[in-house]
């Protein structure tokens, strides 16, 4: 028996959804390796799903294109939190071509299940934009320490210094050279920044 004559829409659908769960989770955490891995194969099978449902001339392409434009309404709504019309267009969006996903007989009538579209697409497009919000403003936020304010500041040589070393400057170890060689446990005082990399020069009893 072919499988893919067999394929529940519903199954292509969750697994287009899941697939896309995932990679959305890798590219905020990005370096984890599982992730990565789980939603390349999570999106090959959702990518073979697909292909069967094209083969057997049942994929909707148009709520494909209607998706995304949930999807770029979503964007929206992440940057304009404080209007809700674009969230709920996003939604209402992604919910109608999901449902839309695979052609029914007769046409107008959908082959995904509406509940099941519903909450998914509820589920996810909620998902995204409070994750996409929270790495908006994790990218808004001022870095802890203004790396341009570090100079001038004064701290101590947590090594000897010479080209290369460490210093202690706001509560913090950084890497450190010097045009002269500095002692450990010298104060120093930043002069210059080469990436994180501080220049630093000895603070003199007489200064």
């Amino acid at each position: 028996m072919d499988i893919a004559l067999n394929l529940d829409p519903n199954v292509v659908y969750l697994l287009l959804a899941v697939a896309l769960f995932f990679t959305v989770l890798a590219i905020f955490n990005p370096g984890t390796g599982l992730l990565e891995i789980l939603a390349l194969l999570l999106l090959f099978a959702a990518g073979w799903g697909i292909y069967t449902l094209v083969e057997r001339e049942l994929f909707n392409w148009w709520s494909l294109l209607i998706i995304l434009v949930g999807m770029v309404l979503l964007i929206v709504a992440m940057r304009k939190p404080k209007q809700p019309a674009y969230l709920t267009g996003s939604i209402a969006c992604i919910v109608l071509g999901s449902a839309y996903l695979v052609r029914g007989d007769p046409w107008f009538v959908p082959s995904v299940n509406l509940f099941l579209a519903l909450i998914v697409s509820i589920l996810m497009a909620g998902f995204f934009w409070v994750a996409g919000n929270k790495v908006m403003e994790a990218r808004a936020i001022r870095p802890t320490h203004d790396l341009e304010a570090l100079v001038g500041s004064i701290g101590d040589a947590k090594t000897a210094i010479s080209a290369d070393g460490s210093v202690q400057v706001a509560g913090e170890l950084w890497s450190a050279f010097s045009d002269e060689p500095i002692p450990n446990g010298a104060p120093i005082r930043v002069v210059a920044r080469d990436g994180f990399t501080l220049k630093v020069e000895e603070v003199k009893d007489e200064e």
